[in-house]
């Protein structure tokens, strides 16, 4: 793990580099493997912090060069792009988390929103002819107007993540369309993995279940079990966020299996993997629904199958049991220790 400060790139090094925000968290982790894997040369901005966590790039930090930079702070984002000179930027960095959404919001703003403006800023600063991606979010389209959901489908986000995601979206259009830049967003529906945070949904049920099963915990505590997602592998949707990179015309593109499910399936899927039955651990929990509930999200990757040759490889089954197995394996390796809840 380094920090680099020579901007003398080779044309074919630039053809090659990649600088991500977010690279600590579950997509920067896996699209930094791809990326790699690729022959990229691979920047990533991290926060100034007196706790820096890498555990998801714990594995790769001798492979990739580390920058200290803020959505923030706009003069730190320039300084960014003048050390990497990358080719491509992958802006996934955000306030991630949509309940936290309701206790920030003005900080998921900052973040979410106005941060895509700050970068959007620095490429156009730096180097125009940086190819940006712009992590867009299923939320944005919250109330649903239509089933599935596709590209022309529109917004009617239900959170103030949704909506930030929202202005993030339309800058990053605008910004295409008022200076020709090669800016395009990727609306991503909800994927997963072993790397998700311990607060989303899919990994609190894998985690919970893991621990019952353990004998470290009871009960697993959820909200809307009705709530329906389409939900995917994170490893699987970071390769749509490259081809999008690599098209002759920036677009924007539905990123999603096409398929949905309720948390209750989640659940029940979950619980079976370790032969136990949801129905008798299970408490739905008032506490844990959303103020404005999102209850059905399902996309349309038909535009993606065509245009980016992209498909999802992992079915909703085997995402949650690999999730299920990665809890069951951390929890064993560290001796199973813990109080019983």
């Amino acid at each position: 793990m380094s920090t680099t400060t020579d901007t003398s790139k080779s044309a074919d090094t630039k053809q090659k580099s990649a600088l991500i925000t977010g690279i600590t968290g579950q997509d920067g982790s896996y699209l930094t493997e791809l990326l790699l894997g690729k022959g990229y040369k691979v920047y990533g901005v991290v926060r100034r912090s007196s706790t820096e966590n890498f555990e998801r790039i714990g594995h790769l930090t001798d492979r990739v060069e580390l920058i200290q930079a803020d959505l923030l702070d706009q003069s730190s984002l320039v300084k960014a792009l003048e050390t990497a000179r990358p080719r491509e930027v992958y802006n996934l960095a955000a306030q991630s988390f949509v309940p936290t959404s309701w206790g920030q919001p003005v900080l998921t703003g900052e973040f979410t929103a106005l941060g895509v403006t700050r970068i959007l800023e620095a490429v156009r600063a730096v180097d125009p002819g940086i190819r940006f991606y712009q992590a867009s979010s299923s939320e944005m389209f919250g109330r649903v107007l239509e089933v599935p959901q596709k590209e022309t489908t529109p917004f009617y986000p239900r959170s103030p993540y949704g909506v930030a995601k929202v202005y993030g979206h339309f800058i990053t259009v605008n910004y295409r369309e008022s200076y020709d830049l090669f800016a395009v967003s990727g609306i991503l529906f909800n994927h997963e993995s072993p790397r998700r945070g311990l607060e989303f949904v899919t990994r609190k049920v894998s985690d919970g279940v893991a621990r019952i099963k353990l004998g470290l915990a009871r009960e697993l505590r959820m909200g809307n079990l009705e709530s329906r997602r389409d939900w995917g592998f994170a490893g699987d949707y970071v390769d749509a966020m490259w081809r999008m990179l690599q098209q002759d015309a920036p677009d924007d593109f539905v990123v999603a299996t096409g398929e949905t499910h309720s948390v209750r399936e989640l659940v029940e899927v979950a619980f079976g993997r370790v032969g136990l039955d949801y129905r008798e651990y299970v408490v739905e929990d008032p506490a844990f629904i959303r103020p404005a509930e999102v209850d059905l999200l399902i996309g349309d990757p038909a535009k993606a199958r065509e245009k980016l040759g992209w498909t999802p490889e992992t079915s909703f089954r085997e995402l949650v049991h690999a999730m299920v197995d990665a809890d069951l394996a951390r929890l064993t390796a560290r001796g199973g220790a813990g109080v019983v809840k």
